[in-house]
């Protein structure tokens, strides 16, 4: 058997963790001597430690560790590793994306705009009143509709209503421009009236679009346009086309007007 001190030495985890690990029920020790209450540890205890540890390392909340445990079954063990892996992803990239953010935000660089006038378009939509919550699974699904039932491979495109984001729920109508729009499912046609649109080029993944948002917005403001109608995106390069988030393009483009002097 081996003392705490030992166990300590051999596991590189300290007396007060090993302690503390028994207290939460993670480790309890071999044996403990019942006159003097020192713990006593097995050598086969050594690898369960070390699993415990870089659990604990990775943040996994000590109920999931305890159930990881206490699993019989390697690959439901595994998929419980798995899950949490996942959730360490996602908070990774927002991570990531909130640093990206900041980054720009700290070193503005000078926006290119341009002013673009657009003919009345006939497109192919998906239409839906949807949380904002709920914008990318509903996207995908409307998309994936789209995919299905227009064979042309038209650049796609969405628009958004301000309710989405003043409110937390509003319309959005996604499409692909095609002479010929099917009905079929939820997929109808529909004309997008002309417009002259104030259109920036968003470049990498969406989890900065924000920043390219408030840019646009500036200019919009400095150069006394006002927006009129829903926000329009244009997927020039998105995950259909390459897995490479670095060599997506997004264009944004918000109906504008000018505004009468004074």
């Amino acid at each position: 058997m081996l003392t705490i001190g030992e166990f300590s030495q051999l596991t590189h985890l300290s007396v007060r963790t090993l302690r503390r690990y028994h207290d939460a029920g993670l480790l309890e020790p071999a044996t403990v001597d019942r006159a003097s209450g020192y713990r006593y540890y097995g050598a086969e205890q050594i690898p369960v430690a070390q699993v415990i540890h870089r659990l604990r390392e990775l943040d996994v909340p000590l109920a999931d560790v305890q159930r990881i445990l206490r699993t019989p079954d390697p690959e439901v063990r595994a998929g419980l590793v798995a899950d949490h892996l996942r959730r360490l992803e996602d908070q990774l990239e927002r991570t990531r994306s909130a640093v990206v953010s900041l980054q720009r935000l700290l070193r503005p660089q000078p926006r290119d705009v341009e002013l673009r006038r657009v003919p009345a378009t006939t497109v192919a939509a998906v239409e839906a009143e949807v949380d904002l919550a709920d914008v990318l699974e509903w996207y995908a699904g409307a998309m994936a509709e789209l995919d299905a039932a227009v064979p042309e491979r038209h650049v796609p495109g969405g628009l958004y209503d301000n309710e989405l984001f003043t409110d937390g729920r509003g319309h959005v109508l996604v499409y692909r421009p095609t002479a010929t729009p099917p009905r079929t499912g939820r997929v109808h046609p529909v004309t997008l009236p002309a417009v002259e649109l104030a259109v920036a080029t968003h470049a990498g993944d969406h989890g900065s679009i924000e920043v390219t948002y408030g840019e646009l917005g500036s200019w919009v403001v400095e150069h006394a346009l006002a927006v009129a109608g829903p926000v329009r995106e244009t997927y020039l390069v998105g995950p259909r086309d390459t897995p490479d988030a670095a060599e997506w393009r997004t264009e944004i483009g918000w109906p504008v007007f000018r505004l009468a002097p004074g």
